[in-house]
């Protein structure tokens, strides 16, 4: 039976608002299934939650990440217009920005019947997939979460997603995040995911212009549908 998740595009929207609103939904669903001891499991069960969203010049730290991966000092980042958060995610430094599609699931993963590494893994399958549409050739990196470009060679390594996610209860919140049209100079301020040998990249750098975002967003939205099983429902 595919799993129900209502879909929801919200725009341009500050982190930290974002960060609470994907906070409440996620504690709605982990409240639901400890409910689920007292009451037949039918009645408790809520539907999972997809968020797309782009964000103000941001960097956040996962708690696994080092202060050190952030390159520039507090005036720096006003300078640059842009906001710090260490957050509660796995993984290290991220940068969040305009132009890019930032993912949140809030998915239960008892409900789709998976665990958390399978769950990464179709993260990536959805992007990579998504990229062959858009005929761009990319694939994982043995020991690097998320989505690469020439990842057989070095030198030539470069992220086009990052991926940092948290699980609590089988419930996940945050998510990824996919460079589309995305001001790369920003990942010069940090040691992206904390490597320092490897680059960044984005769909417009690879295809030498700059994409339809709307365009690759109803791509995405349908592969993340197709990857999970997905039933999207209205409200």
């Amino acid at each position: 039976m595919s799993y129900r998740v209502k879909y929801e595009d919200i725009g341009l929207r500050d982190y930290k608002e974002t960060w609470d609103y994907q906070a409440g939904i996620f504690a709605g669903l982990t409240t639901a299934k400890k409910q689920q001891d007292d009451l037949p499991a039918e009645s408790c069960k809520k539907p999972g939650t997809l968020i797309f969203v782009e964000h103000p010049h941001v960097y956040t730290l996962g708690k696994s990440g080092s202060d050190n991966n952030l390159l520039i000092d507090y005036i720096q980042l006003q300078t640059r217009n842009a906001a710090f958060y260490r957050i509660d995610r796995g993984g290290d430094i991220t940068y969040h920005g305009p132009g890019q599609i930032v993912g949140y699931p809030i998915f239960d993963l008892q409900e789709i019947g998976i665990g958390l590494r399978e769950y990464i893994f179709r993260l990536e399958e959805a992007v990579i997939t998504t990229l062959a549409e858009l005929k761009v050739d990319a694939s994982r990196l043995p020991g690097g979460t998320g989505v690469w470009i020439d990842p057989d060679k070095p030198g030539k390594t470069r992220k086009i997603c990052a991926i940092g996610v948290r699980a609590s209860r089988f419930v996940t919140m945050h998510g990824f995040a996919f460079n589309v049209n995305t001001d790369l100079s920003y990942f010069s301020h940090i040691n992206p995911c904390g490597f320092t040998d490897k680059g960044v990249t984005s769909l417009a750098k690879e295809l030498g212009e700059e994409q339809d975002i709307e365009f690759v967003k109803d791509i995405l939205k349908n592969k993340i549908k197709g990857t999970f099983d997905l039933e999207w429902i209205n409200g």
